[in-house]
C-alpha cells in the first residue's frame, strides 16, 4: 500500500485532487515565462543607434528573473525553465504530471513572449530576436559543454538558496538566483548567447525560424540541470537542524524584531 501511495506521488495523481491549484501554477510558468523572454530577449534587441552591451543583457535576464521570482514564487516556485524543472523532477521534488504541465507551459509562454516582443518591435530591427546562437568560431560541442556549466550554477544555486534545512541562508533567494544568471550571462554570452533555459531559446527558435544547432539548448541545459540537482540533493543537501538551532535561530529572530520594534518607538517619540 506504502509503494503504490509513493507511485501516486511521484506521478502526481495525488495533485488531480486540488485541480485548481495545479492549473493556477501552470498559468503563472506560462506568465513567468513569458515575461521572461519578452524582457530578456527584448534588452538584445539593437538598433536606434545604439548594440546592446554584455552587461545589459546580464542585468536584464538576471533582474527579470529575480523579479518574476518575487511574484510567483509562492504559486508555482518560479521555475520558469525546463532545465529547472526536470532537476526538481529526478530528485522528487516536482512529480511528473506537475513538470509535464509546467514544461509545456515554459515553451509555450516564451513563444507568447517572443510573439508580442516582434509584434512592438519595429521590422529593421527584429533582426534575429534575442536568438541564442554558438559562435562560429566554437564547435557545436564546445557550445553544449558552455550550456551545460552554465545551467549547472544556475539550477545548483537554485537548490542551495531553496534548501529547507538551511539555517544559514540570509537575503532575498530571488536575488541570489537572479545574480548567478547576471554572472554566467557574463561569461557567456560570447559562447552560445547564454541560453541555460531550453524555453528561452525555444521561444525565438518558433518565431523567427533560426534553428542552427537548436538541440544544443535541449540537451545542455536539461543536462546540467539533472546533474546539478542530483549531486546536490545526494551530496550536498543540508540534513535536518537539530531543535537547539531553531530555537536558537528563532530567539535570535525575536530579538531582532524586538530591536526593530524599540527603534521605530524611538523614531516615533522623535
Amino acid at each position: 500500500m506504502g509503494r503504490v501511495k509513493e507511485f501516486r506521488s511521484i506521478c502526481g495523481m495525488e495533485e488531480l485532487g486540488a485541480i485548481r491549484q495545479l492549473a493556477k501554477a501552470v498559468v503563472a510558468e506560462f506568465l513567468g515565462t513569458a515575461i521572461l523572454v519578452l524582457v530578456g530577449c527584448g534588452s538584445c534587441i539593437g538598433g536606434w543607434g545604439e548594440s546592446p552591451t554584455i552587461i545589459q543583457i546580464a542585468i536584464a535576464f538576471g533582474i527579470t528573473v529575480a523579479t518574476v521570482a518575487q511574484c510567483i514564487g509562492g504559486i508555482s516556485g518560479c521555475h520558469i525553465n525546463p532545465a529547472v524543472t526536470c532537476g526538481m523532477m529526478v530528485t522528487g521534488k516536482c512529480s511528473f504530471l506537475r513538470a509535464g504541465l509546467y514544461i509545456v507551459a515554459q515553451c509555450c509562454g516564451a513563444i507568447a513572449g517572443a510573439s508580442i516582443l516582434k509584434a512592438v518591435t519595429p521590422q529593421a530591427q527584429v533582426g534575429a530576436l534575442g536568438s541564442t546562437l554558438i559562435n562560429p568560431e566554437i564547435t557545436a560541442f564546445q557550445g553544449l559543454a558552455v550550456e551545460f556549466c552554465i545551467t549547472f550554477v544556475l539550477v545548483f544555486t537554485v537548490f542551495a538558496a531553496c534548501d529547507d534545512h538551511r539555517l544559514d541562508v540570509q537575503g532575498s533567494i530571488p536575488l541570489a538566483i537572479g545574480l548567478s544568471i547576471t554572472a554566467c550571462h557574463c561569461f557567456a554570452i560570447r559562447y552560445t548567447g547564454s541560453s541555460m533555459n531550453t524555453a528561452r531559446s525555444f521561444g525565438p527558435a518558433i518565431v523567427t525560424g533560426l534553428w542552427e544547432n537548436h538541440w544544443v539548448y535541449w540537451v545542455g541545459p536539461i543536462l546540467g540541470g539533472v546533474v546539478a540537482g542530483l549531486l546536490y540533493q545526494h551530496l550536498f543537501a543540508c540534513p535536518p537542524p537539530e531543535q537547539d538551532s531553531i530555537d536558537r535561530l528563532k530567539l535570535q529572530s525575536l530579538l531582532k524584531l524586538r530591536e526593530k520594534e524599540i527603534i521605530t518607538d524611538r523614531t516615533t517619540c522623535i
